[in-house]
């Protein structure tokens, strides 16, 4: 049963916006705090921002702090991720991900790649 469904990755220059979409069951967006992680080519998976059930308790990483912004749609049970001014490091698999605790992510959707060129 897929419950995150992730959308919105390509191919961008940097300094473009791209903005990442993750549909969500009801159950999940009603119940767990959602954020996003990305995995880069040999590098560890990071979560890069999160946000609580009521829009609140939202965290982003340093290196993205000030560019990206994550916002609930409770009409249509999705999670964004607006991502402004991309850098090539940003370049990654980005993961929708969900905790029914409040704790450690540990439900992921399937990924969508981003590739920012120079």
């Amino acid at each position: 049963q897929v419950q995150l469904v992730e959308s919105g990755g390509g191919l961008v220059q940097a300094g473009d916006s791209l903005r990442l979409s993750c549909a969500a069951s009801e159950r999940i967006f009603r119940n767990y705090k959602m954020g996003w992680a990305r995995q880069a080519p040999g590098k560890d998976r990071e979560i890069v921002a999160g946000i609580g059930l009521s829009d609140d308790n939202i965290f982003y990483i340093d290196s993205v702090q000030g560019r990206f912004i994550i916002s609930r749609d409770g009409d249509k049970n999705t999670v964004y991720l607006q991502m402004n001014n991309v850098k090539p490091e940003d370049t990654a698999v980005y993961y929708c991900a969900a905790s029914e605790s409040g704790g450690l992510f540990d439900t992921w959707g399937q990924g969508t790649q981003v590739t920012v060129s120079s």
